[in-house]
């Protein structure tokens, strides 16, 4: 297994793995109907078809989520409860107290956040169980006091869950697990069957057909976390750098998927040359190594001397994860406006925040870091205005309501202000 990674335009950057998904989308289509139609019935038809497994009962048992705490080894529990932690410490940090703004004289107004009610948390079975993502959704979801949280992953052959992926909610306080994936997981927590309740949100990361049957159920009224496709990583290198940590980030970006997306910015080409030496030695030692070759095929590694350039090249693609091992990091901090997440230094590796460092790993990805930011505790929360106005401040702020509702030609909107000012008078 060997390769080459070209220096490359600046240009090939913005190439993002391209996905055609007209033919998908009809798929998606189809199945969202029939679980509209038939609900459980129609969630166990395509269990059946796209898992190769025939379920009795979706819910997953108190006794099932027993037998799995009893499978997961201590050391991992430790990990888990560790990362759990720190992953509540830092959206704790995010709540905002409540403050009253006197905006005139008798005019008070508020705002006050309140958790969504119902949410549905969806967890990719397959070759990673992403018992990590249970932590990033529900622990937020817990803090935001959301009523209701339904997680749905998909079995395996044998109908059973990934012992840790239970184990995880189980330890975060979440109950209603159900043993569905796929496409009608997500038609399943938009329109709700006899076994699963409807939401009015759904987070979580999937395949393309999860992504699509995402995009859809907003369609259909439901919210979503965020458009998010493959995982990718942009890292920001120099001669400060050390080429092995450096080859191990692309590495782990490399190994999720052949969709994902691993890009490198050296300001000189001996620092590449040394990076991909250290790749080509790491990549031999990966289970995942034919993933990561394939993706490794479609990566980028850029040469430019110049750090403004750098910096707008970065702004531009707006990275997932933006990896920063120079010895200008805080040119790069000050100036970055794109980015999903931001990780500084040789020793803060993009690992850190997929697992226990506390931030969320649940990003905008495909440059939708542009408008969109991470999943944080406000995903979550609901913020509702408040407003109580006195006799007095109705009589200091009347007049310019009146005033702009008549120049609006909304009689009955000023009407409303009127008679409350003649009675005062009277």
């Amino acid at each position: 297994m060997s390769f080459k990674i070209q220096i490359s335009d600046s240009k090939s950057i913005f190439e993002r793995p391209t996905k055609n998904l007209a033919d998908l989308e009809n798929i998606v289509n189809e199945v969202f109907e029939d679980v509209k139609k038939n609900g459980d019935k129609a969630l166990h038809k395509y269990t059946d078809k796209f898992d190769k497994v025939k379920i009795s009962d979706f819910r997953v048992s108190i006794d099932e989520i027993e037998e799995a705490e009893k499978l997961v080894s201590e050391k991992l529990k430790s990990s888990i409860q560790l990362a759990k932690s720190n992953i509540e410490k830092f959206h704790n940090s995010q709540k905002i107290k409540k403050t009253i703004i006197e905006t005139t004289k008798g005019v008070k107004c508020w705002q006050e956040s309140r958790g969504i009610e119902k949410v549905g948390i969806y967890i990719p079975g397959g070759t990673a169980p992403l018992l990590s993502t249970v932590l990033m959704l529900a622990v937020p979801a817990k803090i935001a006091d959301c009523k209701e949280i339904i997680l749905c992953t998909p079995p395996n052959k044998n109908g059973k869950i990934n012992p840790a992926i239970l184990y995880t909610a189980n330890l975060v306080g979440i109950t209603q697990i159900f043993k569905v994936g796929g496409i009608q997981a997500i038609a399943a927590l938009t329109f709700g069957t006899e076994s699963i309740s409807n939401v009015y949100k759904i987070f979580g990361p999937g395949n393309q057909y999860v992504t699509i049957a995402k995009q859809i159920a907003q369609n259909k009224g439901v919210a979503i976390d965020m458009p998010a496709g493959p995982s990718e990583v942009l890292v920001v290198a120099d001669e400060t750098s050390n080429p092995k940590f450096v080859a191990s980030d692309l590495l782990s970006q490399a190994e999720h998927g052949t969709d994902s997306q691993v890009v490198c910015i050296v300001n000189n080409e001996n620092i590449y040359a040394e990076i991909e030496l250290e790749i080509i030695q790491q990549l031999e030692q990966l289970p995942r190594k034919d993933i990561a070759f394939e993706t490794l095929k479609n990566s980028s590694f850029v040469c430019i001397k110049d750090k403004k350039e750098t910096i707008k090249i970065v702004n531009e693609y707006a990275p997932e994860h933006l990896i920063l091992a120079t010895k200008d990091n805080d040119f790069y901090i000050e100036n970055i406006v794109n980015a999903g997440s931001v990780f500084i230094g040789n020793y803060t590796p993009e690992s850190a925040g997929d697992y226990a460092s506390g931030t969320n790993h649940t990003l905008p990805t495909d440059g939708f870091a542009k408008a969109y930011s991470g999943v944080n505790l406000n995903s979550f929360i609901k913020k509702i205005t408040f407003q109580k106005i006195s006799k007095k401040g109705l009589q200091n702020i009347g007049y310019a309501i009146e005033i702009m509702a008549e120049a609006e030609q909304l009689m009955a909107h000023k009407n409303a202000v009127t008679v409350r000012l003649n009675s005062l008078k009277q």
